[in-house]
């Protein structure tokens, strides 16, 4: 076993409170991993691409518009329990600070652009606290290239990632495979492209996956 390597694809959205929790619990999972084998490399994990909400136009929505036609009366009530949950894992969510429901298409292209893995999770990590936690508005460019300069990206990089139209079709093709795999809902873990997790599951559950994978 300690001669495999171990890769995770996690496939997330930006916009997912859920996935947000997840990425928590899969950094506890990961210690716990390491602390369980200290001789085992530390596993790469991957972020990829999936919109919750490909359809809203690239400027997005009202964030209250969104939750009434998404939720209704039930709006509240959602989001009281994830924000309970998120307080177990060391989240406190600003819901309240969120005022535009974007798309997601230009921040997961940034992400791409991202071919250090370290980079990469720390831009994720970067975009979720701007959206979650500080209510930043992730429709604007200005907003998205301010989160990337600082996590590493350099210019050529976000300017590929915010308009050239390959870089966006890769993004919307990648979320498209996402789909036909049989993914339509995240986070959804893929642990060396053989074994698939879904929803934000408890640490021990994603230590039992990458065991599991590891042994196959």
């Amino acid at each position: 076993m300690a001669d495999k390597n171990l890769v995770i694809d996690v496939v997330s959205d930006m916009v997912c409170p859920w996935c947000f929790i997840g990425k928590r619990r899969l950094e506890e999972a990961l210690d716990l991993f390491q602390a369980q084998h200290p001789g085992q490399e530390a596993p790469l994990v991957r972020w990829n691409p999936f919109q919750l909400n490909p359809d809203l136009p690239i400027e997005g929505v009202s964030r209250e518009q969104y939750l009434a036609e998404k939720f209704g009366d039930r709006a509240q009530d959602v989001y009281a329990r994830v924000s309970a949950v998120g307080k177990e894992v060391g989240i406190d969510f600003r819901f309240d600070l969120i005022a535009q429901q974007p798309n997601t298409l230009l921040a997961h292209s940034l992400v791409a652009q991202a071919s250090d893995p370290s980079i990469q999770a720390v831009l994720v990590e970067a975009i979720f606290v701007a959206y979650f936690l500080q209510g930043q508005d992730l429709s604007k460019r200005e907003t998205l290239s301010a989160i990337a300069l600082e996590c590493g990206l350099n210019s050529e990089q976000i300017q590929n990632a915010l308009d050239h139209e390959e870089a966006l079709g890769a993004i919307q093709a990648k979320d498209r495979s996402a789909r036909d795999l049989g993914i339509n809902g995240v986070p959804f873990y893929i642990f060396n492209a053989s074994l698939g997790v879904s929803g934000a599951r408890e640490a021990s559950t994603l230590v039992q996956a990458m065991q599991e994978a590891l042994s196959e």
